[in-house]
């Protein structure tokens, strides 16, 4: 089986067993813990811990995703020609963080091990817990991109609906969302008292061409805090 075909087959037949009760949250990080199940051997198990961050939806352009490190040169291509069709057409991007924590091997079949992990989430009282059963344990991680895809799709009406509410997705006359100027905002504030976000909010406005709008007001704010 080629590597395409591989990955393709981990993603038809990775099951997510069970899925956090709460969506993903439109305003804040959302902190998931999973539990990944593969199968190495007959009744052999490995199950993994991790926790997964989700950081808070962002309303996005194409323009400010060609921005954006870790876009593979097609995904560049496509961007491109979205920039020059939509330039302001808006989605919302979401961004995760995955730390591993533990790995156990198990001697029970797939089904007991999901029965007590089911049993240790529900005495927990654990809402943003999950349990993933995985197919290949050498692609294990693409059994969590599946979960990630599917918690995202879970989420996604919920939060297009809360934003929508708020205006948030209201573009002004330069295409920028009514979002990124309060996270543009939000970051003046905080180099007010911290200088060290100053990288960050430099990117920010890079990111979505506003550097030059903005230069004047962040090099006062740097110089004086210098």
């Amino acid at each position: 089986m080629e590597a395409d075909e591989r990955i393709q087959y981990v993603i038809q037949h990775t099951e997510i067993v069970r899925l956090p009760k709460q969506s993903l949250a439109t305003f804040g990080t959302t902190n998931i813990y999973y539990y990944l199940l593969t199968e190495v051997a007959e009744k052999i198990n490995a199950v993994r811990e991790g926790r997964v961050t989700a950081e808070k939806p962002k309303i996005v352009t194409p323009s400010y995703l060609i921005n954006l490190e870790g876009f593979s040169e097609s995904a560049g291509e496509f961007l491109n020609n979205m920039i020059q069709k939509y330039p302001h057409e808006t989605a919302l991007f979401y961004r995760y963080k995955n730390e591993p924590k533990e790995l156990n091997i198990v001697s029970d079949s797939p089904e007991t091990v999901i029965h007590k992990l089911n049993e240790k989430i529900d005495r927990e009282k654990d809402t943003q817990a999950a349990i993933i059963k995985g197919v290949l344990e050498e692609l294990w991680d693409v059994s969590l991109l599946k979960f990630a895809y599917e918690l995202t799709e879970k989420s996604l009406r919920h939060n297009i609906f809360e934003l929508q509410n708020m205006g948030l997705f209201d573009v002004d006359p330069a295409g920028i969302p009514r979002q990124a100027r309060w996270a543009i905002e939000r970051l003046f504030n905080e180099i007010e008292r911290d200088k060290t976000k100053a990288p960050e909010l430099e990117a920010e406005l890079r990111r979505w061409g506003l550097f030059t709008e903005y230069e004047d007001r962040f090099l006062t704010i740097f110089r004086r805090k210098c």
